[in-house]
């Protein structure tokens, strides 16, 4: 087995309870990590036998664009797709990160992580 980590994908996305936040928008992170067998990628050096981060980045970037009200929803939207598009992943890890958030306080982030397990 082995491990891809995709870490701090941003997006400007429109998550959030507050009717600002979906007309407003706010920054975003994405921290991303994935367990593969990368067995054969190491040995044949060819991109079809490894799980390709260019697409993993893609699916992150179009989910983030689908606007929810829960920053739950949306890592739990991105763990599906890639269950969905890649079959060889057996494990998911990924933390959606608003960055500055409107909870009237000085905060850097609030992040929540999910991890599933391909069943």
């Amino acid at each position: 087995m082995g491990t891809i980590k995709l870490k701090n994908i941003r997006t400007y996305s429109y998550h959030g309870c507050l009717l600002e936040e979906g007309k407003i928008g706010s920054d975003y992170s994405v921290d991303l990590e994935i367990k593969t067998d990368l067995r054969k990628s190491c040995l044949s050096d060819n991109l079809h036998d490894t799980v390709d981060y260019v697409l993993l980045n893609k699916i992150v970037e179009e989910e983030m664009a689908i606007r929810s009200h829960l920053l739950e929803h949306v890592a739990h939207r991105i763990i599906k797709r890639i269950f969905d598009e890649i079959p060889t992943v057996s494990r998911i890890l990924v933390g959606v990160s608003k960055l500055n958030p409107p909870i009237g306080g000085d905060v850097e982030a609030v992040t929540i992580e999910l991890e599933e397990y391909r069943s």
